[in-house]
């Protein structure tokens, strides 16, 4: 049965709210900005030279403001344990509580419903700062404040949600797979509504150290996606979430419907040419797999987001499968249609996916497909 999108919240950068979200894409906004100073000092560490060590060799990603605002005791949380709380936490207890008000409920009278929980994340970045001070200072609440699973437990926890609760980490695909699984969560009946979606924060320089060490990073912090510049993505934080439902329920309890999915489906690029990189075939076969359940011909197709990091390894392979399975037996006056959100806000991993989804809901809202950016020449690597 297909799955009704009800509701979508969100807090991306430049975009505290979906109507936010929706004027950077339509307005074609550049969110990407330089490292905020509450997060660290960039000067301390940034270096031109990619090859310095411990250094970054770029000033620039997306990133939230007042990150660290949150009122713990709406939620019913001591101001003294929301202290040891992972940034993450807070975002999606509030995010999930908007989405939830957007699709028409109380939170408060869902308490005890068969509601799911089902949260992409895969790093908590907080918990490094916190341990950085002596461990004679670390109090009990350090335990629940920084496990990853209780980004869904606590959303779980404040609103007395009795279905499946998780959290998901499969990398930058975390908050798709998070969406997948409350699609078969759905299916089975395991709950009659979820709330699924990402999260991902930046407040430690350690991972962008990392990345740059690794020459993932774009030195100018911009997704170049689908461009003969593209040279790696910006890392940027943000949160989002779907309110999902059966769609013959949410027909029958009056509720709006935003969107469809149709059908998902999800695998694992298994052996390819490195760790980090893509595997055409399995791209391929999987979105194959996802079509066939969801009872669509890849021709009928107008409209790929993709996952677009803007890297000039993983936007041709991307691009390629697509093409050999949506482009088969195409109309030629009718192609295929890309974009990534990541040229607006740049690369939210673990939320990435569920940026992307979110944009979609909200073009087929306004019926607007948004320009994709730093788009001047086409790389010369993808087989137009």
């Amino acid at each position: 049965e297909p799955i009704a999108i009800v509701a979508v919240a969100c807090r991306f950068p430049g975009a505290p709210d979906p109507d936010a979200y929706w004027e950077l894409l339509s307005g074609a906004v550049d969110a990407i900005r330089e490292i905020p100073d509450d997060r660290f000092d960039v000067d301390e560490y940034y270096d031109p030279d990619p090859e310095a060590p411990g250094k970054i060799y770029t000033r620039y990603g997306g990133f939230l403001d007042k990150i660290d605002g949150f009122d713990p005791e709406f939620f019913g949380i001591s101001p003294r344990e929301a202290v040891w709380m992972d940034p993450q936490q807070r975002l999606m207890l509030e995010i999930a509580w908007e989405g939830l008000e957007r699709a028409g409920y109380s939170p408060a009278s869902l308490r005890g419903s068969r509601t799911g929980v089902f949260v992409g994340v895969a790093a908590n970045e907080y918990s490094q700062l916190l341990n950085a001070n002596s461990v004679e200072t670390i109090e009990a609440h350090f335990i629940t404040g920084n496990a990853l699973n209780v980004i869904a437990g606590r959303v779980a926890f404040a609103l007395g949600l009795e279905g499946p609760a998780m959290a998901v980490d499969t990398a930058c695909s975390a908050s798709l797979v998070a969406v997948h699984q409350a699609c078969q969560a759905l299916h089975s009946g395991d709950c009659d509504m979820a709330l699924a979606g990402g999260v991902n924060v930046l407040v430690s320089p350690a991972s962008i150290v990392a990345t740059s060490r690794a020459r993932m990073l774009s030195a100018d912090g911009r997704c170049k996606t689908f461009d003969a510049a593209a040279n790696g993505y910006a890392r940027s934080e943000g949160c989002g979430i779907l309110v999902l439902k059966r769609l013959s329920d949410a027909e029958r309890e009056g509720d709006q419907i935003c969107a469809v999915i149709r059908g998902s489906a999800v695998n694992q690029d298994g052996a390819s040419s490195g760790l980090t990189v893509p595997n055409g075939g399995a791209q391929q076969r999987l979105i194959a797999a996802t079509l066939a359940r969801a009872g669509v011909e890849g021709r009928d197709v107008d409209y790929l987001e993709a996952h677009g990091t803007g890297t000039s390894l993983g936007d041709p392979i991307e691009v390629q499968a697509a093409a050999a399975v949506y482009g088969a037996g195409r109309d030629s006056k009718r192609p295929l249609l890309i974009g990534s959100a990541k040229t607006n806000i740049g690369h939210l991993e673990s939320a990435a996916g569920i940026a992307g989804l979110i944009k979609v809901v909200l073009s087929l809202q306004h019926e607007v497909l948004p320009q994709n950016l730093h788009f001047e020449n086409p790389s010369p690597n993808i087989p137009w």
